[in-house]
C-alpha cells in the first residue's frame, strides 16, 4: 500500500512542466490495434493507465518498446482477441481496447471493465452501437463476446448521453467499416479531438471530432505513423488549484489553455490573476480567494474530473459554494475526509450536491483515496494543512498523474511517497 506524506501550510510557487494526457493517452494507444503497421507515440505520461493498457497489448501480441515517453508500437502480428478479465478490471478505459479489437478483426472478447468507483458507468451505449455497426454480442457472466460474421456496415449512431467512452469506442470499430458512419450527440471532448487526429493522420477520414456530429468515411487500411498526444488539462488544472489553495503563484509551460477555459474562468472568479500565452498558463492567488457555484456537465462545460480539485480549493475560499455534479451520482466521497480535516461541508446525497462554507483552517490528519480525483483532491487539502497529512491507497493518484510528488517538491512542497507492508503491519 502506497501513502503521500505531506506537511502542509507550504506555499506552491515556480515553474513546471505539465504531462501527456492520460485520458488522451489510452484510446491513441488503441489505435496501435487497429493499425498493423509500426506506430510511434510521444509524449505519453508514464503512469499506470498506461503502464496496464501496454501490458494488455503485449498479451494481445503486440511488439511494444518504451523509451522516456516515446512509445512504438507493431501489432501487426497480434493474435490475441481476448482482453484479459484480471487487466480489464483495474480500469474502465481498457473498454476502448475493445472497439479497436472489434474494428480490425470483426470479433473481440473482454469483460466488463473496473477503474473508479465514482457511480454508474455502463457500457450499454458501447454494446448498442456495435450492434448498430452489424455485430453480435452474446452476453455472459464473466464475458462478452462481440463478432460481425459479415463486413461491418457503415449506420447512424445516435447516442442518449454524450458519453466519451461510447464516442471513442465507435470511432475506433468502424474505421474500417463499408460505408460511412455517423455519432449524434457525439462527446465533444478535446481528447475526442486529439484520437480523430491520430487516425487522420494513419490514413483515416474522421470528420466533425468536437461536434455533436462525427462521420467516418470508412477505409481499406492505415499506414504506419507518428503522433505526440496533447497536453493533460486536468492535471494542468491539478497543478493550478495547488497554487490556488496555497495562496502560491505557478506557471505550467507545455498547457493549452484553450481546452481548460472552464476552469481558467473559476479559478479567476475566485479571485486569481491568470495570464496565458498559445502555450502557458500563469496563476497568482490572491490572500483570500472568493466562493463561487459550480455544476459540472460535458465538454465544453465544467469537467466532473476538475471537480472534486476545486472542491478543496474552495474550503478555503470565504463565503458558503455549491457544487452540483451532474455526470457520476457516486464523485463526493473525498468530502467525508475534507471534513475530517476541519472543512465545513454538507452533503445532499439526494439531489447529489454539496455545500462548502469555506475559510476553514484545515489540520493533518490520516485520510483515504477512494478514487483518482478525490484522492488528487486530498492531496491539495494536505498541501494547505497546518500538520502532517498521510493520504492512503496513493494508488488510485498513481493511475493518472506522472511524478506528481516530484513536480509539487520542485514548487515548493513537503510530500513524499511511502510504502507501507501491509503483511508487516498485521503481524
Amino acid at each position: 500500500m502506497l501513502s503521500y506524506i505531506i506537511e502542509g501550510n507550504n506555499k506552491i510557487e515556480g515553474t513546471v512542466k505539465a504531462s501527456g494526457s492520460k485520458n488522451a493517452a489510452l484510446p491513441i494507444i488503441a489505435t496501435a490495434i487497429l493499425n498493423p503497421e509500426p506506430v510511434t507515440f510521444y509524449n505519453i505520461p508514464d503512469i499506470e493507465d498506461t503502464r496496464i493498457t501496454l501490458q494488455i497489448l503485449k498479451i494481445l501480441g503486440c511488439k511494444v518498446k518504451v523509451d522516456s515517453g516515446k512509445i512504438s508500437i507493431s501489432s501487426q502480428n497480434m493474435h490475441n482477441k481476448t482482453i484479459p478479465k484480471e487487466l480489464m478490471h483495474k480500469l474502465r478505459s481498457t473498454v476502448v481496447l475493445a472497439g479497436a479489437i472489434l474494428g480490425r478483426f470483426k470479433e473481440a472478447t473482454f469483460s466488463y471493465p473496473g477503474g473508479c468507483n465514482i457511480g454508474k458507468r455502463p457500457i450499454d451505449l458501447h454494446l448498442k452501437a456495435f450492434k448498430d455497426l452489424g455485430v453480435e454480442i452474446e452476453e455472459r457472466e464473466d464475458y462478452i463476446h462481440c463478432k460481425s460474421k459479415k463486413e461491418m456496415i457503415g449506420a447512424k449512431i445516435k447516442l442518449d448521453f454524450p458519453s466519451v467512452g461510447a464516442t471513442e469506442n465507435i470511432i475506433l470499430a468502424s474505421v474500417y467499416c463499408k460505408g460511412v458512419t455517423h455519432i449524434l450527440n457525439a462527446a465533444k471532448e478535446p481528447e475526442i479531438q486529439d484520437l480523430a487526429k491520430c487516425l487522420n493522420r494513419m490514413g483515416a477520414k474522421i470528420y466533425g471530432a468536437g461536434t455533436s456530429r462525427i462521420t467516418i468515411c470508412g477505409v481499406r487500411k492505415l499506414k504506419s505513423s507518428d503522433y505526440r498526444i496533447m497536453t493533460d488539462r486536468i492535471e494542468t488544472g491539478t497543478l493550478l488549484c495547488a497554487a490556488a489553495i496555497t495562496n502560491g503563484n505557478i506557471k505550467i509551460e507545455n498547457a493549452n489553455p484553450e481546452n481548460l477555459m472552464n476552469v481558467l474562468f473559476k479559478l479567476k472568479e475566485m479571485g486569481c490573476d491568470i495570464s496565458i500565452t498559445k502555450n502557458t498558463i500563469a496563476l497568482k492567488s490572491p490572500r483570500i480567494l472568493k466562493s463561487v457555484d459550480i455544476e459540472t456537465s460535458p465538454y465544453p462545460g465544467f469537467p466532473t474530473d476538475m471537480q472534486p480539485i476545486i472542491g478543496a480549493v474552495l474550503t478555503k475560499a470565504e463565503g458558503t459554494s455549491i457544487i452540483k455534479e451532474n455526470i457520476f451520482e457516486n464523485r463526493f466521497k473525498y468530502a467525508l475526509d475534507l471534513i475530517k480535516m476541519g472543512a465545513n461541508i454538507v452533503l445532499k446525497e439526494e439531489e447529489n450536491i454539496i455545500k462548502i462554507t469555506g475559510k476553514t483552517d484545515l489540520k493533518g490528519e490520516t485520510v483515504s483515496s477512494r478514487d483518482l480525483r478525490g484522492g488528487a483532491a486530498l492531496v491539495l487539502a494536505g498541501l494547505s494543512a497546518v500538520g502532517t497529512t498521510k493520504v492512503e491507497n496513493a494508488e488510485y493518484i498513481l493511475r493518472g498523474y506522472e511524478n506528481l510528488e516530484d513536480k509539487l517538491k520542485v514548487l515548493g512542497a513537503n510530500i513524499k511517497l511511502e510504502k507501507v507492508d501491509i503483511n508487516a503491519k498485521e503481524s
